[in-house]
């Protein structure tokens, strides 16, 4: 896609994230982005600092992917979250990195190295994951995969990466909204 053309596809998005109130909506917006830039996939999820699993880490925090259903529910019985690759970079990395550096470094565990070559047999054969680290150590991760083995250009790359903030942004607005609500729902017998 061309710069011109990529970047009025951003402002675009941007402008419509202004009126959605629901992480459903962001996510299907942000999915026929990712779209453009052939990423059919799309993976976002918090970890707690304490945590090793690919969950929420609050009641109301959003764990949202559509990967493959069958790769999803491996993924989930096999406890990968422990052992991902992207996952552990994630945690050391502030910018978006591709998958090919993770395969190719030489710190990666032959089950990291596994954990990459089972997801190609699902069709996600490359990507890459934009680390989100927030307040108190917390940590929110966004994947974008494709099925070729084709790498991402570096512009691509950034406005993928820019996608993903803005809607991290947005569904931690959710989240806090959420949690204020719930404190002002209290009877007056609850808050006392």
């Amino acid at each position: 896609m061309e710069l011109p053309r990529i970047a009025v596809e951003l402002g675009l998005f941007f402008e419509m994230t202004d009126d959605i109130a629901q992480s459903e909506q962001l996510f299907e917006l942000l999915s026929a982005f990712a779209l453009k830039f052939d990423c059919p996939w799309i993976a976002y999820g918090p970890l707690a600092s304490e945590q090793r699993v690919f969950k929420p880490n609050r009641q109301d925090s959003v764990v949202m992917w559509n990967y493959p259903a069958e790769w999803q529910e491996r993924y989930s019985r096999m406890g990968y979250a422990k052992i991902d690759p992207l996952i552990k970079k994630g945690r050391k990395e502030a910018g978006a990195f591709r998958w090919s550096e993770v395969y190719t470094d030489e710190s990666i565990t032959e089950d990291g190295r596994r954990v990459l070559d089972e997801a190609a047999t699902f069709g996600l054969r490359s990507g890459v994951t934009v680390p989100l680290h927030g307040p108190d150590d917390s940590f929110r991760f966004m994947s974008f995969a494709q099925s070729s083995d084709c790498e991402l250009q570096n512009r691509a790359i950034t406005y993928l990466q820019m996608a993903a903030l803005r809607f991290h942004l947005m569904v931690t607005k959710f989240d806090t909204t959420t949690a204020s609500e719930q404190v002002h729902n209290l009877s007056p017998r609850e808050i006392q």
